[in-house]
């Protein structure tokens, strides 16, 4: 199987939710799958799902869980370094036939890496792995870098009516 380079991006919502909708189908077709989430800390729905099938998919959280405004710390900035060396052990083992770089625009746009770092591990990837890459604000350089680039487009959402994230739809 050749894999490739996917974006999820865009101001719409259901980025993460398509790449995991898509880790389902890769397991489902006997595939393992990583899952590095940058940015996110916490107990997530989707997570307590995942849990049940840990065997198949790996998921790990390399943000602080907080929110950023302005410029990330250092600490934030050590932890998202951390993650992404842990995703280029995973694609160097060649253990996982789909990886998933989930908020990884919005660290790029945070300034938590560089869409060079992104590019580095679009680079290193072997032939026969898939590597989504989620989250708004996809650069050019990534978006030009990728085989298949989807966007999100926000065209109505309730948020706008005051209705808070519900657990088990948004969080």
């Amino acid at each position: 199987m050749n894999g490739y380079v996917q974006v999820y991006t865009g101001n719409g919502k259901g980025k993460t939710t398509a790449a995991i909708g898509l880790a389902i189908r890769a397991i489902g077709a006997g595939l393992k799958v990583f899952i590095g989430q940058f940015i996110k800390s916490g107990d997530y729905s989707e997570l307590k799902a995942l849990e049940r099938i840990s065997d198949l998919i790996l998921v790990k959280q390399f943000g602080l869980g907080r929110f950023i405004k302005g410029s990330p710390n250092s600490e934030d900035i050590e932890a998202a370094k951390k993650g992404l060396n842990e995703v280029k052990n995973i694609i160097s083992s060649n253990e996982y036939n789909l990886i998933i770089l989930d908020e990884a625009n919005v660290a790029v746009s945070l300034g938590l890496f560089t869409d060079q770092d992104i590019l580095e591990i679009i680079s290193m990837k072997p032939g026969n792995i898939e590597i989504i890459i989620t989250g708004r604000g996809a650069s050019q350089t990534i978006i030009e870098a990728a085989d298949l680039v989807t966007e999100m487009k926000e065209i109505k959402h309730y948020y706008q009516k005051g209705v808070e994230a519900r657990i088990g739809i948004e969080k």
